[in-house]
């Protein structure tokens, strides 16, 4: 915002322009003396007295405040829609250059909303790219320019910046960000769907990964009794950014701007296909516990489509390693195997809770085929992978196979080691659980009347 001087003076230079006098432009709620000291420059007014005089003298609030043409704020904003729609149709390389370029306009045209948006677009693109440093740099600038706005608002960058830490291996950091961010939307009880789906179909893959399982389930229930209040709306968004464009080559500012505010709001609902995705999943997950193995293969099938369409290979990879699993169970190793060597041409720096997936199948497999040696090579390599990644309550589970398998061959003492390094690791508060499950029905208005709320995922 420029200094209350140069805000002054073009408020009485659009005034005169105009042919309005002081009272005119005051009233109905401010008075001419008010009016004459903004003017002056003698006192910074308020962003609610902006609002109304921009309403009164027929420009928008950021012209007002900053000199800079309605039009040209609004022109971003369109192009802030496309980058989004770009990035919503799975071409996250061209999106992320287009918001760069965005993300400079709003800098020089000092627009910190535009400029979150744009923070938010390219943290987006590395998460699909897998570039969890990159994308949480993004997601924290966007949060803190974001700071003053209702959670709803800022739903995207919390849920961006708790995914980037999940990737980055930071497990009980990602749900602490996500279990706050929903704490604060119950404390003021904002029920918003888009939020509460983003939250808790993000917190699956965490929970998961560190034993939770009672609690991804229910974060899975919560989102799937939510989805059908989230639309598919890319044929609607699509219509409303037609009609902006029309909208701003015929100076309708104000409208263009409602129009796309709508589609923007849409093309964001199009980030939803990955969380539901998430929730596709464990409800494959559910399906192999219970041993129902074809109705978990529809599942995991189903959302690795979604996550491809995305071009989210991290999270591919973990649905991938699901799939695998069932696929061994149901005796058809071949197509396993040439899942998993997939999972494991992944840069392990950025992989490596899915590797080591990858790898304790392949040893499983390996037992199944009656080749200890090759089995224990896989073991120790998924070791490998889980020490680096603190995956601590996988990391157990493995150390007890890896000795059941030592202790099979007759190496009791090497046995005797993995099972106490299982056993430290599972003795680590907080590997398994985060403390008592949810409660039933979930706490989000009437989610439990939804049909996902009858699903089976009791653990």
């Amino acid at each position: 915002m420029d200094e209350p001087a140069e805000i002054g003076s073009r408020i009485q230079r659009m005034r005169n322009r105009l042919g309005l006098t002081q009272r005119q432009l005051a009233e109905p709620r401010y008075t001419a003396a008010h009016i004459s000291t903004l003017e002056s420059g003698k006192a910074r007014p308020s962003e609610a007295a902006l609002r109304f005089l921009a309403g009164r003298l027929g420009t928008t609030y950021e012209e007002l405040t900053t000199g800079h043409p309605a039009h040209l704020a609004t022109e971003l904003r369109l192009a802030l829609t496309d980058a989004q729609r770009l990035l919503a149709t799975g071409t996250p390389e061209r999106a992320a250059l287009r918001y760069g370029e965005l993300l400079a306009d709003a800098e020089r045209l000092a627009l910190p909303a535009e400029q979150a948006g744009a923070r938010i677009g390219l943290g987006e693109c590395a998460l699909v790219t897998g570039e969890p440093a990159r994308a949480r740099a993004h997601f924290e600038q966007a949060e803190r320019q974001l700071a003053g706005e209702p959670a709803p608002r800022r739903a995207r960058a919390i849920r961006g910046r708790a995914v980037a830490h999940f990737l980055a291996g930071e497990l009980r950091y990602a749900c602490y960000v996500l279990e706050t961010a929903l704490d604060e939307l119950a404390a003021g009880d904002l029920h918003d769907p888009d939020a509460l789906v983003l939250l808790h179909a993000a917190s699956i893959a965490p929970y998961m990964d560190m034993g939770a399982y009672v609690r991804a389930a229910h974060a899975a229930e919560v989102a799937l009794a939510l989805a059908p209040r989230v639309s598919d709306p890319a044929l609607v968004a699509g219509m409303h950014r037609s009609v902006a464009r029309t909208l701003l080559a015929e100076g309708r500012i104000a409208d263009a701007d409602a129009s796309l505010a709508k589609a923007q709001e849409l093309y964001g609902r199009l980030h939803l296909r990955t969380e539901l995705a998430h929730c596709h999943w464990m409800r494959g997950y559910v399906h192999a516990q219970h041993d129902a193995l074809d109705a978990a293969e529809a599942e995991l099938r189903t959302a690795r489509e979604m996550l491809v369409d995305r071009h989210a290979r991290l999270f591919v990879a973990q649905v991938e390693v699901e799939l695998a699993d069932v696929l061994r169970r149901l005796g058809r190793h071949e197509e396993a195997r040439e899942l998993l060597s997939g999972v494991l041409d992944l840069d392990d720096t950025r992989g490596a809770v899915h590797a080591a997936g990858a790898h304790r199948l392949l040893g499983l497999m390996a037992e199944e085929r009656g080749e200890p040696e090759s089995a224990e090579e896989h073991y120790v390599d998924a070791l490998g992978f889980l020490k680096r990644s603190g995956a601590a309550g996988d990391l157990a589970d493995l150390c007890m196979l890896l000795g059941d398998l030592l202790r099979r061959m007759g190496r009791t003492e090497a046995a005797m080691d993995a099972y106490r390094t299982g056993l430290r690791n599972r003795a680590i508060p907080g590997t398994t659980t985060l403390g008592p499950a949810p409660g039933h029905p979930a706490p989000y208005g009437d989610v439990g009347a939804g049909p996902a709320s009858v699903y089976p995922f009791a653990l």
